[in-house]
This record gives structure tokens, C-alpha cells and sequence, in this order.
């Protein structure tokens, strides 16, 4: 069983695609990253830099006390390793998997992440902040479209490097982006958006946000103690 600690952004969306995938067994702990849960004692001890998504293996593949690993990156690497699956043993492909993980937490999500930011969330709309991170976001794609030309997937077969990357142009619109400006990865997201886990790790998102409220009763459930709002 995975205890998975997450609310539905983009790098969420990385964990449910991979375990939907797998068929793990998962428990969804949401952390309504809108009220602080993210800042709860109980939650920095499995995630200290108080982010989502985090897990806790309950039941590990040596045998012993349960594995909490946080960063989703992290997170997805530990999980092919535990379950053999999205992340080949072939040292060619493998690198390329992990060359184009690696590529998107330290390029395309930060960076559209900022471009988020800036452009939908900040108060101060700042046009030199959204010109920047909209046209590093933009250059990004144009990575990622030349790469993907005559591949089905960024390293051949699905893999963590494509669930760690779709759900960072799902939001494309919000990013100043068409995917008609960039064929390749508008071929790549359907082939994505069409899987049956896929759809159904997104439904458990909605699913998430929509019981968004959540009581002190369920927070002692979560945290074992009445979680409180912090800055």
C-alpha cells in the first residue's frame, strides 16, 4: 500500500498517472495546499521542504519499516524501481528517460511554474516577469516538440519521463501556449490524454478539489492533530 500525499497540481498529477498505471494500491491523503496543510509538523517529517506530493511505502521491497520519499521526481524513480515498470534496464533508453526527467524538474516545471505565477496568480501583473517566463516556456516546448519528432514517446516506450512531463503542458493555455504551434507534442499529449489511466488519475483530482473543504475531524484523521493555517 502507498500512502500518497498530494493535492491535484501538476507534479501530483505525475504520482496518480504512474501508480493508476502500475495498478498499486494507494491511498490518497490530500493536502489542501490552499488553507497550509503543506506546513502541518506531521507532513514536513515525510516532505521537509513542505511540498507536494510525498508518499510512505507501507510495504517496502526489503521487508522493513516504511519508506517515505518526497520530490516527485524522486518519487517516480523510486517507484519504477520497486515495481520494474516505465523505467527500462536498457542503459541507452534508460538515460534517456532520465535525461528527460531531470529536464523537466529543473526546466519545464519551474519555469512554468513561474510563468503560472506571474501570469495568473500574482497581483501586480508584471510584463517583464510574464514576457521572460512565457518565452522560456515557449522555447521549452520547441525542446521538447524537436525531440519527440518520429517517437510516440520521449524515450520510445511510456515512461516516467512522460508522466513527468504531461502534466506540465496540460495547463497549456494558462503557459501563453498552442499546441498547434508545436505538432509534435500535440500528437504526444493525445496519445497521453486518451490512456485509460490517464482519465482516471485525473478524476480522482477532480474529485480531490471538489471536497477541497476539509474539516478539523479529517485533519486529526490526517495529521493526528487539528491542523492549523499557516502563512
Amino acid at each position: 500500500m502507498i500512502e500518497l500525499y498530494y493535492w491535484p497540481t501538476p507534479n501530483g498529477h505525475k504520482i496518480t498517472l504512474f501508480l493508476e498505471e502500475a495498478g498499486l494500491e494507494y491511498k490518497i491523503k490530500p493536502i489542501n495546499i490552499g488553507t497550509g496543510d503543506q506546513f502541518q509538523p506531521e507532513f514536513l517529517k515525510i516532505s521537509p521542504n513542505n511540498r507536494i506530493p510525498a508518499i510512505i511505502d507501507l510495504d517496502p521491497a526489503d521487508g522493513g519499516e516504511p519508506v517515505s520519499v518526497f520530490e516527485s521526481g524522486a518519487i517516480l524513480l523510486y517507484l519504477a524501481a520497486k515495481t520494474g515498470q516505465f523505467l527500462t534496464q536498457d542503459i541507452r533508453q534508460r538515460n534517456i528517460v532520465q535525461e528527460w526527467l531531470f529536464w523537466q524538474v529543473g526546466g519545464l516545471g519551474p519555469m512554468a511554474g513561474q510563468n503560472h505565477h506571474f501570469s495568473q496568480y500574482a497581483p501586480e501583473k508584471l510584463p517583464y516577469a510574464i514576457t521572460r517566463y512565457v518565452n522560456e516556456t515557449n522555447r521549452l516546448y520547441g525542446v521538447l516538440n524537436q525531440h519527440l519528432q518520429g517517437k510516440d514517446f520521449i524515450a520510445g516506450d511510456y515512461s516516467i519521463a512522460d508522466m513527468a512531463c504531461y502534466p506540465w503542458v496540460v495547463p497549456y493555455k494558462w503557459q501563453g501556449q498552442q499546441l498547434d504551434d508545436f505538432p509534435e507534442i500535440d500528437r504526444w499529449f493525445q496519445h497521453i490524454e486518451n490512456r485509460p489511466a490517464t482519465i482516471t488519475a485525473y478524476e480522482k483530482g477532480k474529485q480531490v478539489s471538489q471536497s477541497a473543504t476539509m474539516t478539523d475531524e479529517k485533519r486529526k484523521v490526517l495529521f493526528g492533530q487539528t491542523a492549523k493555517t499557516q502563512p
